[in-house]
């Protein structure tokens, strides 16, 4: 094996293939200049690039947003995936934006370069959405609460990032430094969101068909592509979406019953006024906080009042959330138009944009409106307590 170019470019074995790794900033104008010198100059068969199929025609496609059904997501239960895809693309697109270039730039250069010179192209990531998933399926209610406030804050971080500094990052890769830093909190994020696409990537580009290949990455990759490059690697475990712990479904059903249980022995214990006490108190904690959530939103006013009357009842059943009833009620009161679509990029670039822009309103509506709802649950239960 060989380095140069500042230990961003490696060449690599593998049987009687010749891989040329380079590793890039995602965000620099530096790597784009040198993925196009390293395509030229080595004209290899294939091009491999970090990107899979969903992310590779959204690249291709400036359209690709307006075909988004929002309701689908809601009743696929994929809010939560379609929302840190957006947070994460906009932390790289508000870098991007300061520096005056493209985001995924050096990855459209290694496209076009491949293109020009001949070579067939290799998607060699995982598919986002099965990344994403994946990732969020490791991680409970609180987790991901917290994942999505800490994604959602690096936007604003992005500021305080400066040319110099990208180039600085270079060494690890500007968006996995951030995931890396949220990975020291939350170890099952680095694992889905790097650790895992180290491993597919490795394979995937071994697997390239041509005998001179050319692999783009992000410089985060870069150690663990070469640490894993000599490994046997099955991809197919990492393509598969685990399933859910099943203690998790029945600590779902457990939290209702014992609700349900709790309102019987105080109407049984307390008697009428207790019971009723106690009815009340549900009702209202869960309501008004799931109420305030989606206020939070800015969710329209038929929303809030349906969030409010929804709460108490999803809260009792675990195949329904609050969140998804009033993020319908959104999505009909306030449908997304074409130009919502059109300008979601930009939008997502600022805090006012997620409220602003229609899609991702829908998609807060949700989220907040289930935290809410949750975080009522536990105020509920002391109140309810309180009269017997």
């Amino acid at each position: 094996m060989e380095t140069d170019d500042n230990n961003m470019i490696h060449r690599l074995e593998y049987g009687d293939k010749e891989v040329i790794l380079v590793g890039t900033a995602h965000v620099s104008r530096q790597s784009v200049d040198l993925v196009r010198r390293v395509i030229e100059e080595q004209r290899p068969d294939t091009v491999c690039v970090e990107l899979c199929q969903s992310r590779y025609q959204a690249m291709r496609r400036q359209d690709n947003w307006q075909n988004t059904d929002i309701v689908k997501v809601i009743r696929e239960k994929k809010t939560y995936v379609l929302l840190s895809n957006l947070i994460l693309a906009a932390f790289q697109r508000r870098i991007a934006a300061k520096l005056d270039i493209k985001p995924g730039q050096e990855m459209l250069q290694a496209i076009e370069s491949a293109e020009a010179v001949g070579a067939g192209i290799h998607l060699a990531d995982r598919d986002i959405r099965t990344t994403l998933s994946r990732t969020l399926r490791s991680l409970s209610l609180w987790q991901k609460t917290k994942l999505f406030f800490q994604l959602l804050l690096s936007i604003s971080e992005a500021d305080d990032i400066e040319a110099e500094q990208i180039e600085k990052l270079k060494q690890e890769d500007v968006l996995n430094a951030v995931l890396s830093e949220i990975g020291q909190d939350l170890p099952s994020v680095r694992k889905t969101l790097i650790d895992e696409r180290d491993l597919y990537m490795t394979e995937k580009i071994r697997s390239a068909p041509g005998r001179k290949i050319v692999a783009v990455v992000g410089a985060g990759h870069l150690q663990g592509i070469l640490r894993h490059w000599h490994e046997p690697i099955d991809t197919a475990p990492l393509e598969t979406i685990p399933p859910k712990n099943p203690w998790t479904g029945v600590a779902k059903w457990i939290i209702p019953l014992c609700i349900l249980g709790l309102l019987v022995y105080g109407f049984a214990a307390g008697g009428t006024e207790a019971g009723q006490n106690m009815l009340v108190w549900w009702v209202a904690a869960n309501g008004i906080l799931a109420g305030i959530g989606a206020l939070a939103a800015l969710a329209h006013p038929l929303t809030i009042l349906s969030s409010v009357l929804a709460a108490p009842l999803t809260s009792l059943n675990p195949m329904i959330a609050a969140g998804w009833v009033s993020g319908l009620v959104e999505a009909f009161s306030r449908k997304p138009q074409v130009r919502d679509f059109e300008t979601l990029h930009y939008d997502i670039q600022s805090f006012r944009g997620f409220w602003k822009n229609k899609v991702t309103r829908i998609l807060l509506v949700v989220v907040f409106t289930n935290l809410g709802s949750s975080l009522g649950t536990f105020v509920a239960l002391p109140l309810m307590m309180q009269s017997l």
